[in-house]
């Protein structure tokens, strides 16, 4: 008796799909997986066979065999527990062996046969759309699978309902689609105190994804700032919800049932490793620059950062992925994120306070930031410093704009550049443009251009700064209303590239 079914390997952002196949033959009796199963997939036979006994299913006096192709393809987790029994239970013909077959599933199972959710079910559905099949999974899973919508997901509690749905004696219910609640209204922008350039520069590096770079005193609001820019980004496109809760998916970070309509932001504290970060671990997991796709990510205490884990981030700066190569994998993440990154002058933070700083004074400075290697400060489009707010200011009502009415501006301009780099693979906004299409885009008008080219030669910009500073103040035109990139853009670029960042 030889039955099988569907189910999926994660590689990555994508879910493989893997022939399960099982052949029940005379023989020893035995039950084995084989096609480099890792330990909890090994682990399944136990599971299954305590499951289907207490439903009163006994395995036959047989060899019975599992084989996961492709054989070469490693098969980690307990998902495959429940496209396991399915074959099984169709090679015993206790369940149609068709509707197996046309299905692809996953689950973990319980010593009582319940289902347990699992990580994975949104690429999960994903591929089973692909495929033409319906989805099995547990009850908990249903919810997110069901936001794919091109596929047909059965969600049940248990083996037993599942049965008892493919044995057509209690049909389920094709899964809905979780609830997803309104995003809470985040901080605003008009709580922060002064810092009118700082606000300015949140703005710009909200509507052109420009990394930004802020050093300032404790106390200044960096922080403060920082909590505030997702308030100024437009919500998700429904390409980018599903490609970020697919990340979120196989991280288990999603909420029961729901997908992300809010842009993620991501503060890693400054002792994660290169693994969190980056991504990696025993299943080559997202990391953070992964799970701050098409959202925000925060790092506090910038200079703390290992330097190990600070020049990681150089390469998905620039490609928009991440590459995470171990001895039994090599998988690839997107991460186009839009780096914040916040220090304090110095490691006491007291060196713009003649009268409070330490005695190695400019020194410290120049050695802290010294940290971040002059490649990786490259890449920051924006650098501001954000001097200390002054007691009597913290007293005074708020003013300023609120962070609607700067991201009201901020949606505008994407808007423009979405027009402007529709049909263009892999561009949406300023940030992503390079090459020759930048000069047809941005480039500076006569007196723009001269003065872009005095400060190459005065302040020694690198190929990529030049290039940078013209994305900056593409964003500022766009933000302007501005068809034409023109020598007040250029300006206000060039006073965030040629800040002191020491």
């Amino acid at each position: 008796m030889l039955a099988r079914t569907t189910t999926v390997a994660f590689e990555g952002l994508e879910a493989r799909p893997v022939d399960v196949q099982c052949a029940v033959t005379p023989g020893l009796p035995g039950f084995s997986v084989v096609g480099l199963p890792d330990k909890a997939v090994s682990e399944a036979k136990d599971r299954i066979r305590t499951a289907l006994s207490e439903l009163g299913i006994a395995l036959p006096s047989k060899k019975v065999t599992i084989n996961l192709s492709p054989a070469d393809l490693p098969k980690e987790g307990a998902h495959f527990d429940l496209p396991i029994a399915l074959s099984l239970l169709a090679a015993l013909e206790i369940v149609p062996a068709g509707s197996v077959a046309r299905a692809v599933s996953l689950g973990e199972m319980s010593l009582d046969g319940a289902l347990v959710a699992v990580t994975g079910a949104l690429p999960a559905a994903m591929t089973a759309a692909s495929l033409d099949a319906d989805l099995y999974c547990p009850e908990a899973c249903g919810p997110e699978a069901a936001w794919v919508g091109a596929a047909s997901v059965y969600a049940a509690p248990s083996l037993k309902v599942l049965i008892d749905h493919l044995t057509g004696n209690n049909p389920l219910p094709e899964a809905r689609r979780g609830h997803v609640p309104a995003a809470p209204d985040g901080p605003c922008l008009r709580d922060v105190r002064g810092q009118g350039r700082a606000k300015r520069a949140l703005e710009i590096a909200a509507a052109g994804r420009h990394h930004l770079f802020m050093v300032g005193p404790p106390g200044a609001g960096k922080s403060m700032l920082a909590a505030r820019l997702p308030g100024l980004l437009p919500p998700l496109s429904a390409m980018e919800s599903l490609e970020t809760s697919m990340i979120h998916s196989l991280a288990g970070t999603l909420d029961e049932g729901g997908i992300l309509h809010a842009r993620p932001f991501q503060e890693p504290h400054h002792t994660a490793s290169v693994a969190a970060i980056a991504g990696g671990g025993k299943r080559a997991g997202p990391g953070q620059i992964s799970l701050a796709h098409h959202g925000i990510l925060f790092m506090d205490e910038f200079p703390e950062f290992p330097r190990a884990v600070l020049e990681t981030l150089r390469q998905p700066i620039e490609t928009g992925e991440v590459v995470i190569a171990r001895a039994n994998a090599h998988v690839r993440y997107p991460c186009r994120f839009l780096l914040v990154a916040a220090a304090n002058p110095c490691r006491c933070g007291m060196l713009f306070d003649a009268e409070r700083a330490c005695t190695r004074a400019p020194v410290c400075g120049e050695d802290y930031i010294g940290k971040i290697s002059g490649p990786l400060m490259d890449r920051f489009d924006l650098r501001l410093e954000v001097p200390a707010v002054e007691v009597s200011d913290l007293s005074l009502p708020a003013s300023g704009e609120t962070s609607a009415t700067v991201a009201a501006r901020v949606a505008a301009a994407r808007e423009v550049q979405a027009a402007r780099y529709d049909g263009m693979a892999g561009v949406t906004v300023n940030a992503d443009i390079a090459g020759d299409a930048l000069m047809e885009v941005a480039a500076p008008d006569a007196e723009g251009r001269a003065m872009l080219l005095q400060a190459v030669e005065r302040f020694n910009l690198s190929a990529r700064g030049y290039h940078r500073v013209i994305k900056v103040a593409r964003t500022i035109a766009d933000l302007d209303g501005a068809e034409t990139v023109r020598r007040p853009h250029v300006a206000e670029a060039l006073s965030y590239r040629l800040v002191a960042s020491g």
